[in-house]
Formats: C-alpha cells, sequence, structure tokens
C-alpha cells in the first residue's frame, strides 16, 4: 500500500505498529518527520488471513489511522491534526509595566540539527535571531510566533500575555443577602492565564471562577480580578458588588427635648435604604413618617407607647419607645420634684439625729438606778420651790424652751437654784 499525503499541520509524525494474529504490515520506518506544507509517502505492504470462519477473506480497504473516533478508525488522510511547532517560555521575569523572557521554539519531532529558524513580533520578522531560542523584553500587546526558515508561511502559534479580562456576575440580577453569585474572569491569553480576585486591594483567591455567598452588608464592595501568564498580567475593569437586605435589628431610637419640643429619631441598618413609619399604640393611623418625629406643644395627652417601622422592599422590623409627659413643661416638673424629694430627705435625717442625739443624752446622763418616777418626784419639789419663788419662774420657762427631756430640765433648774442658793 503506498499513502501519498500532504501534511498541513507544523510537523507529522506517524509511528506504525505491527499487528498480529494473521494481520501483518512491513514498514522501512517507525517515524515520519515532514515539515508542513510538504508531501509525504508512506509505504508498506501487508499480509492477511486467506480464511476466516471458513469463509474467503478479500481486502476492500486500505489506509493509514492513528486515532479512533466514534469507535471507528479516522482515515490519516482526512484527518488534519498532527503535531505542530509551539513557542514555550523557558524562564521570564514579569515587572509592572514589561516582562523579560526566553522562548524557545520548539516541535514534537527531531528536525535536523542544521535547521533555522524564524522569529516574528507583532508580525515582524526578528532579522538577527536564528535560533530556536529567542531572549527579549516584552510588553503588553506584543505577539510572538516562530517557523522553520524556508517555511515561513506555517509558524507556530502565537503566544501573548493576557488581554483585557472579563468579568461577569450570575446571576446578574440584584444580589439578596444569602444567596450564591457566581463571578467569572476571563482572558485571552497563550500560554493560559492564571486568576487572582481581588475585593478592593484585599487578595480573595486565584481561581478562574469563584462562588462567593454575600451574607451581609461586609459582602458589598468593588470587585476586579488579575490575569498573569510567564508573558505579563493585565488587571480587569472593576464591577460593584451591592447585597441587598432587610432592616436590621436592633432599630435604633433616641429622643431629644429641647425647650418643650421632643423629637424621636429613628435608625436602622437597610440596604437599600429602609422608609421610617411611626405609630402610637392603640391608633390606627400613623403619626408621621420619615426618619425624625417632632412633638412641637408637648403636653400630658402626647403620653404613650410609640413605635417606629423600619421598612424596605427586602423586609420591615419594628422598635418601640415608652414615652411619659408629666406636664407642660417636664424640665421644669423634674427639677421640682428632684428638690422635693431632697427636702423630705433632710427632714427625715433632721428628725433622726434628733432622736440619736436624745437617745445618747438620755443613756449618759442617767444613773443606772435612777427611774422615771425619782425624775417626776424631784421636777415636782422643784415645781413647789419655783411657786414659792416667783422670781425662778423664768429660770422654769427657760429651761423648758431650752431642753427636751426631764433630765436636762431637772438639771438645769438645780443649777439655777445652786447658783442662787435657794437650794441645796
Amino acid at each position: 500500500m503506498l499513502l501519498s499525503l500532504t501534511v498541513v499541520s507544523d510537523v507529522l509524525c506517524v509511528t506504525v505498529i505491527q499487528a498480529q494474529n494473521g494481520w501483518g504490515v512491513t514498514y522501512t520506518s517507525t517515524q515520519i518527520c515532514a515539515l508542513k506544507g510538504s508531501t509525504v509517502e508512506i509505504s508498506c505492504t501487508y499480509t492477511h488471513p486467506s480464511r476466516i470462519n471458513d469463509r474467503d477473506t478479500t481486502v476492500e480497504e486500505t489506509f493509514w489511522f492513528t486515532k479512533l473516533q466514534d469507535k471507528e478508525h479516522v482515515d490519516l488522510r482526512t484527518d488534519s491534526e498532527y503535531a505542530e511547532l509551539q513557542v514555550q517560555v523557558i524562564r521570564s521575569t514579569v515587572y509592572r509595566n514589561y516582562t523579560e523572557a526566553e522562548l524557545l521554539c520548539h516541535n514534537s519531532c527531531r528536525l535536523p540539527d542544521r535547521s533555522s529558524y524564524v522569529w516574528f513580533k507583532n508580525g515582524q520578522k526578528m532579522e538577527r535571531v536564528e535560533t530556536s531560542s529567542y531572549k527579549d523584553q516584552f510588553y503588553p500587546g506584543d505577539i510572538i510566533s516562530c517557523a522553520v526558515k524556508g517555511h515561513e508561511d506555517f509558524p507556530s502559534p502565537s503566544v501573548y500575555a493576557p488581554k483585557l479580562p472579563s468579568v461577569s456576575v450570575s446571576p446578574s440580577a440584584e444580589i439578596v443577602e444569602g444567596s450564591s453569585v457566581t463571578l467569572t474572569c476571563s482572558s485571552d491569553a497563550n500560554p493560559a492565564a492564571k486568576y487572582t480576585w481581588y475585593k478592593g486591594n484585599q487578595t480573595l483567591n486565584q481561581r478562574p471562577e469563584d462562588i462567593y455567598h454575600f451574607t451581609s452588608s461586609k459582602d458589598s464592595g468593588i470587585y476586579h480580578c488579575k490575569a498573569e501568564n510567564e508573558l505579563g498580567q493585565m488587571n480587569s475593569k472593576s464591577v460593584s458588588i451591592d447585597v441587598q437586605y432587610a432592616p436590621k435589628l436592633p432599630v435604633s431610637l433616641s429622643a431629644d427635648i429641647v425647650e418643650g419640643r421632643v423629637t424621636l429619631t429613628c435608625s436602622s441598618d437597610a440596604n437599600p435604604a429602609a422608609n421610617y413609619t411611626w405609630y402610637k399604640e392603640n391608633e390606627d393611623s400613623p403619626k408621621a413618617s420619615g426618619q425624625n418625629f417632632t412633638i412641637t406643644d408637648f403636653r400630658a395627652e402626647h403620653s404613650g407607647i410609640y413605635y417606629c417601622e423600619a421598612q424596605n422592599r427586602r423586609g420591615r422590623h419594628n422598635s418601640t419607645l415608652h414615652l411619659i409627659v408629666v406636664a407642660e413643661n417636664s424640665t421644669r416638673l423634674i427639677i421640682i420634684i428632684t428638690l422635693t424629694l431632697v427636702v423630705v430627705m433632710l427632714i427625715h435625717l433632721l428628725l433622726f439625729c434628733l432622736w440619736m442625739r436624745k437617745k445618747n443624752t438620755l443613756s449618759s446622763t442617767s444613773e443606772p438606778n435612777e427611774t422615771i418616777e425619782t425624775l417626776e418626784e424631784r421636777e415636782e419639789h422643784l415645781i413647789e420651790l419655783w411657786e414659792e419663788k416667783p422670781k425662778l419662774y423664768n429660770t422654769r420657762s427657760q429651761a423648758f424652751s431650752n431642753h427636751n427631756s426631764k433630765i436636762n430640765v431637772v438639771k438645769y433648774i438645780e443649777e439655777k437654784l445652786e447658783a442662787s442658793g435657794e437650794y441645796s
């Protein structure tokens, strides 16, 4: 069998293996290398069994093949997939604006050692380079390929740094808290690019596709990806991720009282921003709408339980505030109540001090065996002396006005009588 074949790829490599079980192929070479665009002849002879299952055999078709497709042998004459010239990156250093790299023009079949190569950069032939390796500085947008000299019309596939990456968000609808969203980064690059994701300046990971679970407002932000291979790198445009969620608890409430006016304020963490409605307990219609609710004429009938409802299209929550109005001028009334309490406390403190003083005086001046009856007898005796001595009447009055116990009164009068010589 003689096969005449025009090579349509860079290099054709055919390996022939002898069959068994009565079938045989005879050939002169186990490998044929040919440049793309050239024609080769693959010759062989074959043998086969004359009878199979008691039936004569006849050869109906002969062809060369290298693979199966749908369990059928593929005729090599119809197969255009052969080994190609390839540009390989031997070593490289990627800088911010350019890359230093050494490239190799490689093929899967060994060509003669005397073969020369041609290098192309952005479609232009590099005149001074004829070796299989090529070292240079490469910039974003540079495209490099190689070919065997004399066959420049059949160059290798081009290699180049990543082009501007594209970022896609799936699903593209609004992102709701707790949902799964796929961010995909892709870039045209050869060799294939590796990817790094960023949120702002924070590095996330290095896979081309990742699923993110957006669970809170912290996941909202600006994202972009970087595509990088041995010949350079390129950042994508930024994409904004906006995670939406219902108003979160607690809904914060505060009150500000200024010169008889009360302003209630309601706030909540929500995306999109919440709308606020104010209600009073046991009243059907809302009192006000908006983040602030002001009561300009602050009166007692305004007392009650108020609550604000924070709502957006993702949900709603509310919070309550118990407001007690005790007078038209609450500030003044609070001061009056405070002062009244202070006075009452001072009175009780004074009475307590007097009681303690009386107790201490009684315990310090009384004799152990002196009874109340004895004191009364002494007082009656002193009173008789006063009646006999009118000039001592003032002394008696003074004693009762200045002392609050019988013991002290008796002692005071005795001292006065002894001083006047009327009592011994």
